[in-house]
Order: structure tokens, then C-alpha cells, then sequence
């Protein structure tokens, strides 16, 4: 029984990490380009550490304009957040 607990809880904690967004499919045509994204973001107030494309997502960690620590993901044609994770 013992031997069944470790691998249970080691699943059941995996599961509660942020997991990734599902963005809408886009052609890739459709999406913004990667650099007036940043840039939109960033006017917005966004700090961007990384930005990156993560299946049908953009994805960046950074800050938010109050200076938050940030994961979001985005849709690449509206710009809209699919997903995010604020530090409180």
C-alpha cells in the first residue's frame, strides 16, 4: 500500500501546476507578429522577461503594471488573455 502512495500523491500534485492555455487555432497568417504583440504588451504596462509562443498561445512571464510577477498566455490574432497567474 505504501508503494501506491508516493506515485498518487506525486500525480495529484502534478496536475495543480499551471498548466498550459488552450488558445484558439489560428493560421499562422493570422496571428500578430510576435514583435507588435511585445510592443502592445509593453504599452500596456507589461514588463516582459520572456516571451514566448507556446502551442496555439503567446506565453509571457514578467510583471504587471503594479509590478506583479505574471504568466500569461494570449490569444495570437486578438491579443486577448486565455489564461494568466498573478503572484498575490
Amino acid at each position: 500500500m505504501r508503494n501506491l502512495v508516493v506515485p498518487a500523491l506525486l500525480l495529484a500534485f502534478s496536475g495543480s501546476a499551471f498548466a498550459a492555455a488552450n488558445c484558439a487555432k489560428h493560421p499562422k497568417e493570422e496571428w500578430m507578429k510576435e514583435s507588435d504583440a511585445k510592443a502592445k504588451l509593453e504599452a500596456e504596462g507589461y514588463k516582459i522577461r520572456k516571451f514566448k509562443v507556446d502551442g496555439n498561445c503567446y506565453e509571457i512571464y514578467g510583471h504587471n503594471k503594479e509590478g506583479k510577477k505574471v504568466e500569461i498566455y494570449f490569444d495570437t490574432k486578438t491579443l486577448d488573455a486565455v489564461k494568466s497567474k498573478v503572484e498575490k
